[in-house]
């Protein structure tokens, strides 16, 4: 089969400049009938791809002689493709249909340190926290851009990476999280790189090598006083960069393997076990006796319009989010269980016993529950400034709305929630998946924890617990629960601090 990847420079006319021809098996006959169908092919893709905001699919030809061909590059208008388009675009063409088609494997891979003085752990820290965010973003977009900044220097980082829109969301998530490993075991503290597969590609540098990267808006404000936030920042992001470098410091020394499964990591010693064996959290409890209000499922329906999609408001692991409205003109958020999750049975039920048993003004409203057939639905409070995911990773006017004002508000709001779970309610509650698209916002910004699918109890005497299901999301887990499935209350304030490196 031919099967061939260029990485090349990308110019808007009808001319491509090949950089780097990655041949996977065979060969063809120049000017044979498959290298004209390529050369048309070739041709007309630097348009095709400009026209289609950075990715298009084509084939030419007949039978043997069918060239099947993708093309995509970062989809900014702003990028000079003549300088950098042998690292921001991709090319892949075969003789046979490859779309929608994980592939893992390295074509490109090169880092350097550049002339640029740095504090190493600050400088791999700020990586991470930049990875974490770019993923974060892509798993829902397929391509994000961002800069984050050094706390020791006045230097950023800047990043971008994409997926090829062909392959799932989930499949671009575990793709650049392999690129994340691939830096871990060869390049910390390289100043710039990339590595490319066929499927997706990160690029970092300590400059701002995209002009979109460049007129990003400042992270923080200038001025002559010294807000709040700012204060609050000098003094809790030290903190954070200690706990974190000595996480990292203490992950070097264990020599661990890693893997990665649906988006989430789990050590390798662990991969022989099923996520199914674990019993479900409170085991035996009865959602009947939760104490939320059921609702009757055609109630649910004329909320939603059945369940219409003007009425979507997004989707998860879990399944899909609508909005509703009932007679009374209460707006509801409405979390609909997909028929095909095997998890999401356990989370239904655990989110059920669990929430309805919570109330904190920094706690998202479970209102109720509905299970009727083979439906399983959630319903909550409607929310709609959406989540701080939102505004983190959004575009520059969302993100400007974030002033250090209002983040010391969401920062305060979050650690109220996290207290009122850990120490001050009836249950000790782990949470295990603090991150942005967890928190969402009410009409005045004020911030609620959401999704509670993952989270444990604790009896009153209890400190630490071992799972054999190592849940939540990549960037945000603590190594010991990565490694060993140990978790704490300790393990949420490590997201929590993850979570506060995003919002500076």
């Amino acid at each position: 089969m031919i099967n061939l990847l260029v990485s090349f420079w990308f110019v808007l006319i009808s001319s491509v400049y090949a950089n780097t021809c990655f041949n996977r098996s065979g060969f063809f006959a120049l000017n044979g009938a498959y290298d004209l169908n390529r050369q048309a092919m070739l041709s007309s893709l630097p348009s095709n791809v400009t026209a289609n905001d950075g990715f298009y699919t084509t084939s030419t030809g007949q039978d043997s002689n069918r060239v099947y061909g993708l093309g995509m590059c970062f989809p900014d208008s702003a990028i000079d493709w003549r300088m950098y388009g042998n690292t921001l675009c991709l090319v892949h063409y075969s003789n046979r249909s490859f779309y929608g088609s994980l592939d893992m494997e390295i074509i490109r891979s090169d880092n350097y340190t550049r002339d640029f003085q740095a504090n190493m752990t600050d400088l791999e820290i700020t990586w991470e926290a930049l990875m974490i965010g770019l993923i974060d973003q892509a798993s829902s977009l397929y391509y994000a851009a961002r800069t984050q900044k050094l706390e020791s220097s006045i230097s950023h980082v800047y990043g971008v990476v994409q997926c090829s829109r062909d392959i799932s969301l989930e499949n671009c998530t575990r793709c650049l999280q392999e690129n994340v490993i691939k830096y871990r075991s060869c390049c910390r503290g390289t100043q710039g790189g990339i590595f490319s597969r066929p499927s997706c590609f990160i690029r970092w540098e300590v400059y701002p090598f995209l002009a979109l990267l460049d007129n990003m808006p400042p992270l923080e404000k200038d001025g002559k006083g010294v807000s709040t936030g700012t204060i609050v920042a000098i003094v809790i992001i030290p903190i954070l960069l200690l706990a974190l470098g000595f996480a990292i410091w203490k992950r070097r020394k264990s020599h661990k393997a890693f893997t990665t499964a649906n988006g989430y990591f789990s050590a390798a010693k662990r991969l022989k076990k099923t996520y199914d064996t674990e019993p479900l959290d409170n085991a035996g409890d009865d959602i009947s006796t939760s104490g939320s209000f059921q609702f009757d499922l055609k109630a649910i329906e004329a909320a939603t319009s059945n369940f219409h999609n003007i009425n979507k408001l997004g989707h998860g692991g879990f399944g899909e989010v609508y909005k509703g409205t009932f007679p009374n003109g209460t707006e509801i958020a409405v979390k609909r269980l997909s028929k095909t999750s095997g998890q999401g049975e356990r989370e239904f039920k655990n989110e059920v016993l669990l929430v309805a048993k919570l109330q904190h003004r920094n706690l998202v409203r479970l209102l109720g529950f509905c299970v009727q057939g083979e439906e399983r639905i959630l319903v909550y409070e409607f929310l709609p400034n959406k989540s701080l995911n939102y505004f983190l990773f959004g575009d520059s006017t969302k993100r400007s709305q974030l002033d250090w004002t209002r983040r010391y508000k969401i920062i305060g709001g979050i650690t109220r929630g996290i207290l009122y779970l850990h120490q001050d309610s009836r249950l000790t509650i782990i949470h295990r998946d603090l991150k942005a698209s967890n928190i969402l916002l009410d009409a005045d910004m004020n911030p609620k924890i959401a999704d509670f699918g993952m989270a444990r109890n604790f009896r009153i005497d209890q400190t630490e617990d071992n799972t054999g299901r190592v849940v939540g999301t990549f960037g945000y887990m603590p190594p010991e629960y990565v490694a060993n499935g140990q978790f704490s209350t300790k393990s949420d304030v490590y997201s929590f601090g993850v979570l506060i490196l995003h919002k500076n």
